[in-house]
Parts: structure tokens; sequence; C-alpha cells
């Protein structure tokens, strides 16, 4: 009896301790994960436009450490780069930040979107008609008679004030990019009808503006403002736009004092789209290796977590759902 009694107590741990281990791996998602991170295993190599770039580094930070197991590299260049590297296949991933051509796309691009900002006219801080400016803007008009036509030379001209002689120094981008047709598309034309001095890159361009009190130019907003302040850089300021044109720029309109300020002006559609505009990965063909398409599903669904705070717009739940459709 007392032997019967030892085997059903042994064999009642045994169904204990099996069962606890499944329960274990059933209700332990993180154990999950931490397992299916150390199979996935890869090399992903990515490169283009600035406005994507300090989102996709910390998407690649995020994602190593979940899965460990996987190498990403991030160079940036432009977003004409990013697209010639990934159409060259010298790239799994090019960062692309404006619409795709028909053109590139009968060359094999493939797209999705992953995020939302937009391109902002900035100037410098210590401009001596700042306060006026601000009141004021400037409406689309304004804008492409200064950036396109140069028939508006001044600030005075441009603030209706003749007695402003202070010439407003125009700069525009040197690269092939997003930014630069954006703002083009926004002005009715494209990146090469644009006027002005030529600056590589968003860092380049924000650091000329910065250092000329007369300047004006034009950044993506992640190169506006601080993600950690979420204020506007040391010496930089944005240009408001004018939207409804009436030559003021109304409580409707005053949204650029912070960086969560002109998030929600672009989510909202408050600020004009172009200048506005979704941000992409683009490749050749559909991404067939299972890392890459892991990154990508991640990126839509728990990398979005990291959007807000790293100073760009989340895609809507509409738009998420349409863009995982395409990796399936």
């Amino acid at each position: 009896m007392k032997s019967t009694s030892v085997q059903i107590a042994a064999a009642l741990l045994l169904i204990f301790a099996v069962a606890a281990g499944f329960l274990a791996g059933c209700g332990n998602p993180t154990a999950n994960q931490q397992k299916e991170g150390e199979q996935l295993s890869g090399n992903i190599s990515i490169s283009g436009a600035f406005a994507l770039y300090p989102l996709t580094v910390k998407w690649a930070e995020e994602f190593q450490k979940v899965y460990p197991g996987v190498r990403i590299d991030i160079s940036a260049g432009g977003a004409g780069k990013g697209m010639a590297d990934a159409l060259s296949g010298m790239i799994d991933l090019g960062m692309f930040s404006r619409g795709i051509s028909q053109a590139e796309a009968d060359k094999g691009a493939w797209w999705i979107a992953v995020t939302k900002d937009a391109v902002l006219p900035t100037m410098n801080a210590q401009n001596p008609h700042l306060q006026l400016i601000k009141e004021k803007g400037f409406s689309r008009e304004t804008f492409v008679d200064v950036f396109l036509t140069q028939k508006i030379k001044t600030w005075g001209d441009a603030l209706g004030d003749p007695g402003i002689k202070v010439p407003i120094n125009v700069y525009t981008r040197s690269d092939a990019c997003g930014a630069a047709q954006m703002w083009g598309e926004y002005l009715g034309k494209d990146q090469e009808s644009l006027q002005g001095i030529g600056v590589f890159g968003d860092p380049g361009i924000a650091s000329a503006v910065k250092g000329d009190a007369a300047s004006l130019g034009f950044n993506n907003v992640i190169y506006a403002y601080d993600v950690t302040s979420r204020k506007k850089y040391d010496g930089l300021e944005v240009l408001p736009v004018d939207v409804n044109g009436n030559g003021k720029i109304d409580p409707e309109e005053n949204f650029y004092d912070t960086l969560d300020e002109i998030m929600a002006a672009i989510r909202d559609g408050k600020y004009p789209s172009p200048p506005a505009r979704d941000l992409y990965f683009v490749s050749l063909g559909k991404p067939q290796k299972p890392v890459i398409v892991a990154f990508l599903k991640w990126i839509l669904s728990d990398g979005q977590k990291f959007v807000n705070e790293a100073g760009y717009v989340e895609l809507s739940a509409e738009k998420i759902a349409g863009e995982l459709e395409k990796l399936k």
C-alpha cells in the first residue's frame, strides 16, 4: 500500500512538472520571442534618404534587441542614392522620401510606406525681421516667387514693406533628394526647377541656414526640431506657411512652436501635402529574404511605437493594414 502511494505521488509530481513547463511555454510570449529571436539571423543593408535615416537607425537598434542574430547596416546619402542602390541590387532596402515614379516602377521598384513627415521652410532665428515674418508668413505664391521665378529677392518684397532691403539668401539641395522634390512639387514644379545655393544633405542645408541671418531654405521635420527637447534647434526657425493666403498667420495655421504641434498638424492634414508625404522603403522586387520580411512586418507592428518619440507621424491603422498586405 505504501509503495502504491509513493508511485501515485511520483506520477502526480511528473504531471505537475510537465503541465508547468507547458504553461510556461504557452503563457510567456517573451520566452517565445527570445527563442524566435535566436533563430532569426542574417544581414540587411540599407541606404538612402536623410529624411528616414534617424528613424531607421532607431528601428534597427530596437529590432536587433529582439533579434540579436540580425545585423543591419545603414547609410544616408539622399533618396536618389537609395533608389539607385536598391535598383542595382547593391543594398536590400532603400530609404525613400517621395512618390515612386512610373519609370522607377518599370525598372522593378517595389515599395512600402512606413511613416510620414513633411518638408518645412526654414530660416535663421536671428533674422532682424523675424517677428513680422512669423506674423505674416509666406503664401505658396510668395514661395514660388522666391524659389522659382525669383521675382522676390528681398525680405521687404516678400513682406510688402519696401523699406526692408535685406536680401533673401536662398538655399536648396545639391543632391537628388525627396525633400527638394516634394518642396518643388508643392510649388508646382520639381527639384530641378528650384533656384538657390546648392547644399548637400539635410544636415548641410540646416547648417547653412543657421550660419546666415538672411537665409531661407527647407528641411525635413527631424532636422528642424530636437526630438529630446521637442523644440526647434538653436539658430533655426520655421517660416510659417500662410495656407489660406490671407496675408497673416491665423491661429489655426500657427502650429510650429513644438515638434508635437507640427506632427499633429501633419497628421490632421492642416499642413499641406505636398510637402507633407509618406516615407518608404524600396527594393528591387518584393523582398524574399525572411529576415527582411520579418523586419518590415515588425516596423509596421511593434516598430510603430517608436515613431512618435523619434519625431515622425504614425501611419493610420487602415494604411498599415494595406501595407502589410503587400508582404503576403
